[in-house]
Protein backbone atom coordinates (compact mmCIF):
# COMPACT_ATOMS: atom_id res chain seq x y z
CA UNK A 1 0.00 0.00 0.00
CA UNK A 2 1.50 3.34 -1.18
CA UNK A 3 1.24 6.64 1.17
CA UNK A 4 -1.35 9.21 0.82
CA UNK A 5 1.70 11.40 -0.43
CA UNK A 6 2.89 9.28 -2.53
CA UNK A 7 -0.29 9.04 -4.03
CA UNK A 8 -1.44 12.54 -4.33
CA UNK A 9 1.55 13.61 -5.76
CA UNK A 10 1.08 10.71 -8.46
CA UNK A 11 -2.51 12.06 -9.19
CA UNK A 12 -1.31 16.08 -9.09
CA UNK A 13 -3.55 16.58 -5.63
CA UNK A 14 -6.81 15.89 -8.09
CA UNK A 15 -10.28 13.93 -6.96
CA UNK A 16 -9.62 10.88 -9.33
CA UNK A 17 -14.11 10.58 -9.01
CA UNK A 18 -15.10 14.63 -9.10
CA UNK A 19 -11.63 15.80 -10.39
CA UNK A 20 -11.66 18.37 -8.15
CA UNK A 21 -8.53 19.79 -6.45
CA UNK A 22 -7.32 17.96 -3.50
CA UNK A 23 -6.16 20.40 -0.57
CA UNK A 24 -3.18 18.61 0.89
CA UNK A 25 -3.29 20.69 4.15
CA UNK A 26 -7.16 19.94 4.94
CA UNK A 27 -7.80 17.16 8.00
CA UNK A 28 -7.89 13.86 6.19
CA UNK A 29 -11.35 13.18 8.47
CA UNK A 30 -12.64 16.33 6.47
CA UNK A 31 -14.99 15.16 3.70
CA UNK A 32 -12.88 17.41 1.48
CA UNK A 33 -9.68 15.97 2.56
CA UNK A 34 -7.38 13.46 0.98
CA UNK A 35 -7.88 9.76 0.84
CA UNK A 36 -6.72 6.54 -0.81
CA UNK A 37 -9.25 4.75 -2.94
CA UNK A 38 -8.27 1.28 -3.18
CA UNK A 39 -10.32 1.02 -6.44
CA UNK A 40 -11.57 -2.84 -4.34
CA UNK A 41 -14.42 -3.10 -7.22
CA UNK A 42 -12.32 -3.21 -10.10
CA UNK A 43 -9.19 -5.55 -8.90
CA UNK A 44 -8.20 -5.76 -13.18
CA UNK A 45 -7.09 -1.99 -12.88
CA UNK A 46 -3.76 -0.86 -13.55
CA UNK A 47 -3.28 1.90 -10.82
CA UNK A 48 -4.80 0.28 -7.84
CA UNK A 49 -5.08 3.31 -5.90
CA UNK A 50 -5.87 6.81 -6.76
CA UNK A 51 -6.42 9.59 -4.91
CA UNK A 52 -9.70 11.03 -3.88
CA UNK A 53 -11.53 13.22 -1.28
CA UNK A 54 -12.91 11.36 1.43
CA UNK A 55 -16.64 12.47 0.81
CA UNK A 56 -16.22 11.01 -2.67
CA UNK A 57 -14.60 7.76 -1.63
CA UNK A 58 -17.11 6.87 0.95
CA UNK A 59 -20.06 7.95 -1.13
CA UNK A 60 -18.59 5.25 -4.14
CA UNK A 61 -18.05 2.59 -1.71
CA UNK A 62 -16.98 -0.71 -2.94
CA UNK A 63 -18.75 -0.05 -6.20
CA UNK A 64 -17.89 1.13 -9.41
CA UNK A 65 -17.90 4.85 -9.52
CA UNK A 66 -19.90 6.97 -12.01
CA UNK A 67 -18.24 9.81 -13.39
CA UNK A 68 -20.65 12.66 -13.87
CA UNK A 69 -20.77 14.15 -17.74
CA UNK A 70 -20.56 17.99 -16.58
CA UNK A 71 -23.79 19.90 -16.83
CA UNK A 72 -22.26 22.83 -18.93
CA UNK A 73 -22.25 19.99 -22.11
CA UNK A 74 -25.00 19.25 -24.42
CA UNK A 75 -24.61 15.85 -25.35
CA UNK A 76 -27.29 13.11 -25.69
CA UNK A 77 -26.91 9.50 -24.63
CA UNK A 78 -23.53 10.05 -22.86
CA UNK A 79 -21.57 6.89 -22.65
CA UNK A 80 -20.72 5.95 -19.03
CA UNK A 81 -16.98 6.88 -19.02
CA UNK A 82 -15.66 4.42 -16.82
CA UNK A 83 -17.14 1.78 -18.77
CA UNK A 84 -15.01 3.43 -21.86
CA UNK A 85 -12.06 3.92 -19.98
CA UNK A 86 -11.84 0.31 -18.99
CA UNK A 87 -12.69 -0.92 -22.55
CA UNK A 88 -10.26 1.63 -24.65
CA UNK A 89 -7.37 0.60 -21.62
CA UNK A 90 -8.09 -3.11 -22.41
CA UNK A 91 -8.35 -3.46 -25.99
CA UNK A 92 -7.67 -0.02 -27.68
CA UNK A 93 -9.91 0.95 -30.41
CA UNK A 94 -12.79 3.86 -30.85
CA UNK A 95 -15.45 4.32 -29.42
CA UNK A 96 -18.68 6.54 -29.69
CA UNK A 97 -19.69 8.48 -26.34
CA UNK A 98 -22.22 10.92 -27.02
CA UNK A 99 -24.14 12.38 -29.66
CA UNK A 100 -24.42 16.50 -29.64
CA UNK A 101 -27.04 18.86 -31.79
CA UNK A 102 -24.17 21.27 -33.12
CA UNK A 103 -20.49 21.00 -34.06
CA UNK A 104 -19.36 23.55 -31.56
CA UNK A 105 -21.11 21.22 -28.74
CA UNK A 106 -19.59 18.27 -29.89
CA UNK A 107 -16.21 20.19 -30.01
CA UNK A 108 -16.53 20.92 -26.63
CA UNK A 109 -17.30 17.66 -25.16
CA UNK A 110 -14.49 16.36 -27.28
CA UNK A 111 -11.73 18.56 -25.70
CA UNK A 112 -13.66 18.10 -22.07
CA UNK A 113 -13.39 13.75 -22.66
CA UNK A 114 -9.22 14.33 -23.60
CA UNK A 115 -8.77 16.14 -20.62
CA UNK A 116 -10.67 14.11 -18.37
CA UNK A 117 -9.54 11.00 -19.45
CA UNK A 118 -5.45 12.09 -18.87
CA UNK A 119 -6.44 12.02 -15.49
CA UNK A 120 -8.80 9.37 -15.49
CA UNK A 121 -6.69 6.94 -16.97
CA UNK A 122 -3.29 8.38 -16.36
CA UNK A 123 -0.64 6.65 -19.22
CA UNK A 124 -3.26 6.21 -21.82
CA UNK A 125 -3.12 8.63 -24.73
CA UNK A 126 -6.74 8.93 -25.98
CA UNK A 127 -7.78 11.15 -28.96
CA UNK A 128 -11.43 12.59 -29.84
CA UNK A 129 -12.65 13.04 -33.40
CA UNK A 130 -16.24 14.74 -34.16
CA UNK A 131 -18.05 13.53 -37.32
CA UNK A 132 -21.24 14.84 -38.74
CA UNK A 133 -23.95 11.96 -39.51
CA UNK A 134 -27.72 12.37 -39.77
CA UNK A 135 -28.47 16.36 -38.38
CA UNK A 136 -26.25 15.48 -35.44
CA UNK A 137 -22.46 15.56 -34.31
CA UNK A 138 -20.86 12.45 -33.01
CA UNK A 139 -18.23 12.60 -30.61
CA UNK A 140 -15.55 9.33 -30.23
CA UNK A 141 -12.76 8.53 -28.41
CA UNK A 142 -9.77 6.26 -29.66
CA UNK A 143 -6.71 4.69 -27.93
CA UNK A 144 -4.46 2.48 -29.36
CA UNK A 145 -3.33 -0.66 -26.96
CA UNK A 146 -0.80 -0.43 -24.08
Amino acid sequence: MSSLDDVARRDGWRCWVCDEPVDAGMSVNDPRGPSVDSRTADRKAKVAERLAHRACNTRKGAVKVVIAWPDHLHVVEPAPLITVAERLERKGGRELVARCPSEKDAQAAADWLVDRFSRLVPGLSVTASVDAGGGQYLVALAAGRR
